[in-house]
């Protein structure tokens, strides 16, 4: 496992980062229609980087992880910028909703590969979703390995079409894919890149 409690206070440092957030924020609002009404779920928001940059384009975040560090810098910033319409919640379990508190947005950035159950994880987005609601994924492509390491046990990327299986069985539906940025590694001496999609899909 990444232990992310002992990276959050320099997670917004690296640029990287904040790059990516920056392209998959442009790629939610290019693909999904944001406004007032629109209540979001950001999953595995770390820090909330991608949430900060989508705050002004909906109407409500509920911002959700479960490492402890990343939430404790979280909440320092939405205290230190006064930002009204985030709220945190703690845990990696979806809540289960009533129908009219579900989300019509729910978003993760680079989350999915780390939850060993991608189908659970999937039919649970479904459930927190309202009829019509989106689902955006931003995470790897499938690669060898090398981006993580042999060290950390987590998914190698998702093939896409794979992926959109999955999505389609759990009940979504007009899943479609597009490259939003890219990662660049030096491993054992050669320049690595690392596509990172966005899927977005509907839930039926």
């Amino acid at each position: 496992m990444v232990d992310f409690d002992s990276r959050a206070r320099q997670w917004d440092s690296n640029p990287v980062f904040l790059e990516r957030a920056l392209r998959v924020a442009d790629g939610i609002r290019a693909r999904v229609p944001l406004g007032p009404s629109t209540r979001a779920l950001d999953f595995g928001c770390g820090t909330g980087l991608l949430s900060f940059a989508l705050k002004d384009h909906v109407g409500h975040i509920t911002l959700q992880d479960s490492s402890a560090g990343m939430l404790e810098v979280l909440r320092e910033k939405i205290a230190l910028q006064g930002t009204r319409n985030m709220t945190v919640l703690e845990g990696e379990q979806l809540v289960d909703l009533p129908p009219e508190e579900r989300y019509t947005l729910v978003y993760t950035s680079m989350t999915l590969h780390h939850i060993p159950d991608t189908d659970a994880t999937l039919r649970a987005f479904h459930g927190a979703l309202r009829p019509g609601g989106f689902l955006c994924v931003a995470d790897l492509d499938a690669e060898d390995g090398t981006f993580h390491g042999p060290e950390v046990e987590v998914h190698r990327g998702f093939e896409r079409g794979e992926l959109a299986r999955r999505a389609a069985r759990a009940g979504f539906a007009d899943v479609s894919f597009d490259t939003v940025f890219e990662m660049r590694r030096e491993i054992a001496g050669e320049d690595r890149r690392y596509p990172v999609f966005l899927m977005v899909a509907r839930r039926v």
